[in-house]
């Protein structure tokens, strides 16, 4: 347990920001899920984009590592142009 007041101010300041961005990071795992589901269906490229501004806006906050969003946003439009490939 903190004993001094910074420790104390410290601790409380980590749990707040652990909360909020364990949020955030669910809030975009969900919407990663959402797209990916809708990749059977049509489509559009504003969703892609939609979602590819969140991750990266995400790996600009620090949530997700800057490699690990590039990583995702390629996959993410590798299967976009799969889908839309597919349906033709």
């Amino acid at each position: 347990m903190a004993n001094t007041n910074q420790a104390k101010k410290r601790a409380r300041q980590a749990e707040s920001r652990r909360a909020q961005n364990s949020s955030q990071k669910s809030a975009l795992r969900k919407e990663i899920k959402k797209f990916r589901s809708q990749l059977s269906s049509k489509t559009e490229r504003s969703e892609l984009s939609t979602v590819q501004s969140h991750v990266s806006r995400a790996a600009q906050k620090g949530l997700i590592p800057k490699n690990a969003a590039r990583r995702l946003i390629s996959r993410l439009n590798n299967a976009s142009k799969q889908a839309a490939n597919s349906s033709k």
